[in-house]
């Protein structure tokens, strides 16, 4: 899809997966804005940064509609999310209500929230020869199809992205938008960042190959080609090195 003149906004795009996606948007000429809690120290180039929980309308609403103003939308990427393990019975007590809810609502209910904002304003956008106005991608996990101990409410919430992309890319096929989702496996984010070396290492050695933890990149590349291929639509592409966890 060329990107040329047109906008794509990025949710938690100011720092790993997301900043990424960011970058390469960027070299596809997509005006780019970012849609995050907070804008931190990483480099973006020249994209457009929007202050926003994903979870509220409000603030989505207007991310959505400062990347309407730097051209029509084209491109929705989803990777706001939070995935702090937390077993169901912990040392003192069962795993909170409010710590499962706070997991399925950003994780989950925010990129809901992201996917039909993004919808509503990219069925306005041109079509292509293809009759194709834009792309909505969605962030899983590969712990949506084997979550570990201690992922309960986070492979909860990437089993509702999981689930949620077939009827999206069903009802929106009329208005020429396609929806994908990405699971990737251990990529090398902040959020495995909090994770000692030691841990790190072996979790890259469990990958079967390349025998290493995924970078960023590599996750931005699969956003570029899912773009560039019609075809990929209604579906989720894990992206792990082979990996199954056990």
């Amino acid at each position: 899809m060329d990107l040329s003149g047109r906008s794509a906004l990025v949710t938690g795009g100011a720092s790993g997966l997301g900043l990424a996606v960011v970058k390469r948007l960027q070299q596809r000429g997509a005006r780019v804005v970012v849609a995050d809690v907070r804008r931190g120290d990483n480099d973006m180039g020249e994209a457009i940064f929007v202050e926003c929980d994903v979870t509220a309308e409000a603030p989505v609403r207007a991310a959505v509609d400062r990347a309407v103003q730097a051209g029509p939308l084209a491109a929705m990427v989803c990777c706001a999310g939070i995935g702090e393990p937390a077993k169901i019975l912990g040392k003192d007590e069962p795993l909170s209500l409010e710590t499962y809810q706070r997991t399925i609502q950003i994780n989950l209910v925010g990129s809901f929230n992201c996917l039909r904002l993004g919808a509503w304003a990219m069925k306005d956008s041109p079509a292509d020869e293809d009759g194709q106005r834009g792309v909505i991608f969605l962030t899983a996990s590969v712990a949506a199809f084997e979550g570990q101990i201690g992922q309960a409410a986070y492979s909860s919430s990437k089993g509702g992205i999981v689930a949620l992309v077939m009827p999206a890319a069903r009802e929106l096929a009329r208005h020429g938008i396609r929806v994908m989702a990405i699971a990737p496996g251990i990529f090398e984010t902040p959020m495995l960042a909090k994770v000692p070396e030691k841990a790190r290492a072996a979790l890259a050695a469990g990958v079967p190959f390349p025998k290493r933890l995924g970078r960023p990149t590599e996750f931005a590349a699969c956003v570029e080609s899912i773009l560039d291929n019609p075809m990929l639509n209604g579906t989720t592409i894990r992206l792990d090195g082979a990996l199954r966890m056990v």
